[in-house]
């Protein structure tokens, strides 16, 4: 997708999903899109309390366009503490195979997280750890948004269960400051002009689930990136996919 046509884009859904932005922060977000290619649609960057911070995913994405060699995350065991949970990690980025690679450390506890993530705080100090390093070697210098304690990080956390012993869905919940993942899917479908319909029917199938409601939140999450890399790409093979399901109602209704 052309670096213009990008920006367009982003500027779309960017006031689509936060109503109105102002002319600095979409001077920033221009900047961003120009240098790192990000999406908003895909999740790369997220406006938070009037400021743009980039997610894990955008950067694992922008490591990848960038053809990153490796990752390599380890332990600070001398200044972790299991009995407390605090857990810091190390990690490294490498650009190239001859490179020395850029180093960033992560810490998180009980005190730094999310009261939505406690008891995952290792996996968020290794992200940030990760998110760090990774800013570090490709010059991005806005913040990560699991960097922040406030808000909980993307990666998929058991979910609660209720009295009954039945699992509390969180397949449409709000997290990270973000719009609910229903309104994500539903400003991708009137972004896109697409068939809702056809859409709940695919996203059940790329889940692995009868009925959307019953997937997991990350695997949603995951069905609406993918969603949104391909509506950019290619609409038409994805409409052409969609139409498939077109079909199998048909065959459904007539069975």
């Amino acid at each position: 997708m052309k670096k213009i046509q990008l920006i367009r884009a982003n500027f779309k859904v960017a006031r689509a999903e936060y109503g109105e932005i102002s002319r600095a922060q979409l001077n920033e977000l221009g900047e961003l899109t120009s240098r790192d290619h990000v999406s908003v649609a895909m999740g790369d960057v997220r406006l938070l309390d009037r400021r743009w911070y980039v997610t894990h995913a955008g950067l694992l994405r922008v490591a990848q366009r960038k053809r990153c060699v490796g990752i390599r995350t380890t332990l600070v065991a001398k200044l972790s503490d299991p009995a407390a949970k605090r857990w810091v990690f190390r990690a490294t980025v490498y650009k190239r195979s001859s490179s020395k690679g850029f180093v960033g450390y992560g810490d998180a506890d009980p005190s730094n997280v999310s009261p939505l993530v406690h008891g995952a705080e290792m996996r968020v100090a290794e992200t940030r750890a990760v998110n760090r390093a990774l800013r570090k070697a490709y010059g991005i210098g806005i913040c990560s948004v699991e960097e922040l304690g406030a808000f909980s990080p993307p990666f998929p956390v058991e979910p609660q269960r209720q009295q009954n012993g039945s699992r509390a869905s969180v397949n449409h919940a709000s997290t990270n400051g973000q719009p609910r993942l229903r309104d994500r899917l539903c400003l991708l479908i009137r972004q896109h002009h697409l068939d809702a319909s056809l859409v709940k029917s695919y996203a059940a199938d790329y889940c692995g689930a009868t009925a959307l409601r019953e997937a997991s939140r990350d695997l949603v999450e995951a069905f609406i990136s993918h969603l949104a890399e391909w509506a950019i790409k290619d609409r038409d093979g994805l409409v052409s996919k969609l139409s498939s399901y077109a079909k199998s109602q048909e065959q459904e209704v007539h069975a």
